[in-house]
């Protein structure tokens, strides 16, 4: 009996640290899933502005962007009625481009810029809002273009000088299932300007710009930019006083499709190319010269299925 007894006590002994390790392994909570922020924007553009949002990883995305003339010129008369509002004026920029993601990260792409000036961009993400395992507030990505223009300018020879850039820090944030809010701010460069004591080849401004989700299919979008520098009595190459106008305000709505992404809006451009909207806009708000102009996005995988 006392065998039976001591090899009982003695099986407990040995037993009791595998049980308690057990208990401890049950007791501990499971690690947090790591959960992404989707769709903080439902394309790489808003309306005029770059988003943080980068093709999906072996797709070729092909965006046509359409600028027409104001809607309203307030010496224009009966001539805004005749051109359409704008629509049939005859004036009109055209902004074609293509990009492709090879990784989750990055984003490359060219474009036809109107005006004879073309574009090339690349695209990196840093920051992806999530929570989880990490909680990151933020979405942030890093954008350079370099833009060319490649019209005869009989003085302006030199190939340098028709090279322009533009930095961006975008930083956005998915608030709710409905709103999303973006800050760019933005730097951009010229090789080249007129000597002049207001002149500089660096213009710098910030950007604002949100969606709100009204459906599943639509969303109210919105942007508005300020420039600081480089736009307030400007001596051209010919001595001419230039202004430009710094307030880039614009409104649109997005309409899903599934195979397509349509982008309708209304601002205070005429111009299709981000370094001639950040800063050299002839646009004036107060002045009321918005113009009308849409987006076509269509998404194209090249990537081939796993058999």
């Amino acid at each position: 009996m006392k065998k039976i007894f001591s090899l009982f006590v003695f099986s407990l002994a040995f037993m009791a640290p595998i049980l308690a390790q057990d208990a401890t392994v049950a007791e501990k909570p499971e690690a947090p899933k790591q959960k992404f922020a989707r769709a903080t924007f439902n394309s790489t553009k808003l309306i005029n502005f770059q988003t943080t949002e980068i093709v999906s990883p072996g797709s070729l995305q092909f965006m046509i962007s359409h600028h027409f003339s104001n809607i309203w010129n307030k010496d224009g008369g009966s001539q805004n009625i005749a051109q359409l509002f704008g629509l049939n004026s005859g004036v009109a920029h055209t902004y074609l481009s293509f990009d492709y993601s090879p990784t989750t990260y990055l984003n490359l792409g060219v474009a036809a810029a109107g005006s004879s000036k073309y574009e090339g961009w690349a695209k990196a993400r840093f920051l992806r809002q999530q929570t989880g395992l990490k909680n990151i507030p933020v979405s942030v990505t890093w954008y350079s273009m370099v833009n060319v223009n490649t019209a005869k300018d009989p003085d302006n020879e030199f190939t340098g000088n028709k090279f322009s850039f533009m930095n961006q820090l975008l930083i956005a944030r998915k608030m709710s299932d409905k709103l999303s809010l973006q800050l760019s701010p933005t730097w951009i460069h010229f090789n080249v300007v007129p000597y002049g004591i207001n002149n500089s080849n660096e213009v710098f401004s910030l950007g604002l710009g949100g969606k709100y989700k009204v459906k599943n299919n639509l969303n109210l979008t919105f942007e508005y930019a300020r420039q600081f520098n480089m736009y307030e009595n400007l001596i051209t190459k010919n001595g001419a006083i230039l202004n430009y106008n710094p307030d880039l305000l614009s409104a649109g709505i997005e309409i899903n499709t599934g195979g397509h992404l349509f982008q309708f809006y209304i601002g205070s451009t005429t111009d299709a190319s981000n370094i001639d909207q950040f800063a050299r806009n002839n646009s004036s708000i107060k002045d009321g010269h918005f113009a009308m102009g849409f987006t076509i996005n269509r998404n194209m995988n090249l990537k081939k299925d796993k058999e």
